[in-house]
């Protein structure tokens, strides 16, 4: 804490923003501490009739919602709270700052809700409710961009409404990615990458999404892939899902072999991450190398000491699916049981398969 010299002084517009914002929280908060489900459901009438301080009342249902995940649960199964946050979010202007408290809200009930996902998702897709998304993502706080994220991977209950993001709402797909590729954020990537693979799941969906920015999508998944600050399995999991993704995909396949450094970084996370990240890592390598025959992955695969790690993998608890396509990359690069990598010069040439 920083004293005053003197209390003569008179803040600035910035200074006075700030002391209005915690005079709001502090009293936001001491009020929530003490509203009684009783109370919650007096304020979501209230906010039904759209008065003109509809959003203070939302910030007292927000402190309530964060206490706790009964609370939370509470609100989801409330008559109209779910309707009424998607009513403000199409009605209002796509930059009202007022939106961001409406997304935050959602996303503290959405992932309580067990029914009526379906008509939710649908119900958001036909009104105006992407646009102000988008708004959120461009201009909101990082709790908001956040949200938004996650709100977004609940509308994509389907193959339907997965397909509809993809093809109607390629500027959300542009934003998802550049976070990818730019944040430093944990939970804005890891968030980004778990809405986009949802997205993926469909055929015609996935391919939108990777051909739409695949430098950038490709670049972003190799810069997570070789981040040292702080390493995050989940990030890295899910970085090599969507990789695996994109693999599949012409476009992603041959930005991915372009840049021989995606590659080697596939080949290091073969071990020693989980035996998710592991799974991941010899698919993308078994589409590349095995399926595709692309040539410049397969050379990059053996200068990395991948065929080493092949065989450790091969002799670990690993799945029987995961074994077989490990027998396929070694038939690619002519290994047997019989026989050590004849084309390879290494040390470790003890390890064999059986």
């Amino acid at each position: 804490m920083q004293v005053l010299q003197s209390k003569d002084f008179v803040p600035n517009k910035t200074l006075q923003r700030l002391i209005q914002i915690w005079h709001e929280s502090v009293r936001v908060e001491s009020v929530a501490a003490v509203v009684s489900r009783e109370r919650v459901r007096d304020l979501i009438e209230e906010m039904k009739s759209r008065g003109d301080k509809w959003w203070e009342l939302l910030e007292i249902i927000v402190c309530f919602a964060r206490e706790s995940d009964e609370n939370r649960e509470f609100l989801g199964r409330s008559e109209g709270f779910v309707d009424v946050m998607i009513d403000f979010l199409a009605n209002c202007n796509a930059d009202d700052a007022r939106l961001e408290i409406v997304v935050v809200a959602l996303n503290l009930v959405l992932s309580k809700i067990k029914e009526g996902r379906e008509r939710i998702s649908s119900l958001m897709l036909k009104t105006n409710c992407m646009a102000p998304l988008l708004n959120i993502l461009r201009n909101g706080s990082e709790e908001s961009v956040i949200s938004s994220i996650k709100t977004l991977e609940f509308i994509a209950f389907d193959a339907e409404s997965k397909l509809t993001i993809a093809e109607n709402h390629q500027s959300i797909i542009t934003e998802l990615i550049k976070f990818i590729d730019v944040s430093t954020n944990s939970e804005l990537i890891e968030s980004s990458l778990s809405c986009l693979i949802s997205i993926s799941t469909v055929k015609r969906a996935k391919s939108k999404v990777i051909q739409l920015q695949q430098k950038n999508l490709i670049g972003g998944l190799l810069r997570n892939l070789k981040s040292e600050e702080t390493p995050n399995i989940s990030i890295t999991e899910k970085s090599l899902k969507l990789l695996e993704t994109a693999s599949t995909v012409k476009e992603g396949r041959t930005e991915i072999c372009k840049d021989s450094r995606c590659v080697k970084a596939v080949v290091q996370k073969l071990m020693k991450v989980s035996g998710s990240a592991t799974e991941h890592a010899v698919t993308i390598m078994w589409s590349l190398c095995y399926l595709f025959r692309d040539q410049m992955a397969q050379e990059e695969v053996i200068k990395s000491n991948g065929l080493t790690k092949i065989l450790v993998v091969m002799q670990s608890n690993c799945s029987p699916a995961v074994r077989q396509m490990c027998k396929d990359l070694l038939k690619i690069f002519r290994v047997n049981s019989k026989s050590c990598l004849s084309s390879y010069d290494t040390n470790t040439t003890h390890i064999m398969p059986f």
